[in-house]
């Protein structure tokens, strides 16, 4: 399926999602097309992480569908979506604390890809290349700063040659000079791998700065979707969010 000429990695139709009494997803739609940045911003409990455990299978929607290039995959098991093109990091950050960096990343490139033998340590070498941890390969996670766990996920992830990747919050905890690093391994995984990427964040000035769209979900809904300029004034967005314009 394509969107202005751009084909559409990822496609979510009338996603609607509750628990017992309380609707965390109200019939949101939303696509990322091949090579892009997307962001997804809201207020906490504005359902954006039970977006993702939707796409991914960790939850089924009461209604709606997903689509991954053109094909239904609502509801297939998470190993399979791994296998068909999502990979994804999550907020509490999920590393094999017992293994070294690389073998935390060849994981992705074994299970994501199925690739084997010589292919698959050169994958998870250039995944770790690219987030700039190829000096730490040998490191055992358990010892890894947040920051760099944070990136061994995102090369973990890389490293199954997904179509795209769902990023959960890489930013939190780190400091100010550890988010312009990932800001800079975000924009390299694109332009590198024409990866398309929907990223979950709270900081939005990062979110602004690097996406091509960002959307923005409050209590379930999504209340506006567009351009990052268009959603900084966006009055909606304002009185539900970001409480004023951004400098």
């Amino acid at each position: 399926m394509k969107n202005n000429g751009k084909d559409v990695v990822l496609r979510l139709e009338k996603i609607t999602k509750s628990f017992g009494g309380l609707m965390a997803l109200n019939g949101v739609d939303l696509s990322v097309e091949q090579g892009q940045i997307v962001g997804l911003i809201g207020p906490n409990g504005a359902g954006k992480t039970t977006l993702f455990n939707v796409v991914t299978s960790l939850y089924k929607p009461d209604k709606g569908d997903v689509y991954l290039a053109g094909k239904k995959i609502t509801g297939k098991p998470s190993h399979q979506l791994c296998h068909l093109g999502i990979s994804r990091t999550f907020q509490l950050v999920k590393t094999f604390l017992s293994l070294t960096a690389f073998k935390n990343v060849l994981i992705g490139a074994i299970y994501g890809h199925g690739m084997r033998g010589r292919q698959a340590r050169e994958e998870a070498l250039e995944a770790l290349r690219l987030v700039g941890l190829a000096d730490k390969k040998e490191v055992v996670t358990a010892h890894m700063t947040l920051s760099d766990r944070r990136l061994l996920e995102v090369a973990r992830a890389l490293a199954a040659k997904p179509l795209i990747t769902l990023v959960d919050e890489p930013m939190a905890g780190l400091n100010p000079s550890e988010i312009i690093n990932m800001l800079k391994v975000i924009k390299r995984a694109r332009n590198e791998r024409n990866v398309a990427i929907l990223w979950v964040e709270h900081k939005v000035d990062a979110i602004f700065r690097l996406c091509d769209r960002v959307a923005v979900l409050d209590y379930g809904r999504k209340i506006a979707e567009g351009k990052p300029e268009e959603i900084a004034q966006n009055k909606k967005v304002i009185e539900a969010y970001l409480g004023k314009p951004p400098p």
